[in-house]
């Protein structure tokens, strides 16, 4: 029987199986990282068209509930996300957008109108 240099009989090819070995969990772990950027990407595209849409909703609140949560609506899926659920009481708009697919979707919440009391007198034409 014949004895490599430096190692007996038995460490034969186990550098490739290390190898094979360090490559497969190097690939799990980009994998991974992979993954988790993904799900961040997602929860920023929600959170961008949620605010959009709020603010779109918020905007239009004077044409009725349900124009503003169309406008909000169209909005969302303009920024590549839908909307989930819109309400608007006076001038103040909620409403939840949601981007990505499976594992990978986020839901955010946003709320937007104005930053002190609103009047009860509507804007009309100039003197």
């Amino acid at each position: 029987m014949r004895v490599a240099r430096g190692g007996g009989p038995r460490d034969r090819g186990s550098a490739t199986v290390w190898a094979v070995v360090a490559t497969a969990a190097l690939g799990l772990v980009f994998g991974a990282f992979l993954a988790m950027g993904q799900a961040v990407v997602a929860r920023h595209e929600a959170g961008g068209a949620a605010d959009l849409a709020a603010l779109a909703a918020a905007d239009h609140w004077l044409q009725g509930s349900a124009d503003a949560c169309a406008q909000a609506a169209r909005v969302a899926e303009a920024q590549g996300a839908r909307l989930v659920r819109c309400a608007v009481d006076g001038a103040i708009s909620e409403v939840t957008a949601a981007a990505g697919l499976g594992p990978f979707r986020a839901e955010v919440r946003s709320r937007a109108g104005p930053a002190g009391p609103v009047s009860a007198t509507l804007p009309g034409p100039g003197p």
